[in-house]
């Protein structure tokens, strides 16, 4: 992780964002040498998101809470993707 002071983050916002979005790289905005908010990719975001999503069903399942879903015939239907 890369850490800048926000004073120095000003002057090169756009490089820092790009970095965050494009490579990846997470980015530590620091004031007064304590980090105080961090530029990251939105997929690194999409993809914590999704681990704690299957971490739950998971879970969920484990302890036999899982509710019924729908079949997945039902869901292609929905959403038009019947195959002909």
């Amino acid at each position: 992780m890369t850490e800048i002071t926000i004073s120095a983050a000003r002057a090169q916002l756009g490089d820092l964002v790009r970095r965050a979005a494009h490579g990846r790289e997470t980015i530590a905005l620091t004031d007064h040498g304590h980090v105080a908010a961090l530029l990251v990719s939105p997929q690194v975001i999409e993809d914590f998101e999704d681990a704690l999503a299957f971490a739950d069903y998971q879970r969920r399942k484990a302890e036999g809470v899982l509710e019924p879903g729908i079949p997945m015939a039902e869901v292609r239907k929905q959403l038009g993707l019947e195959q002909k």
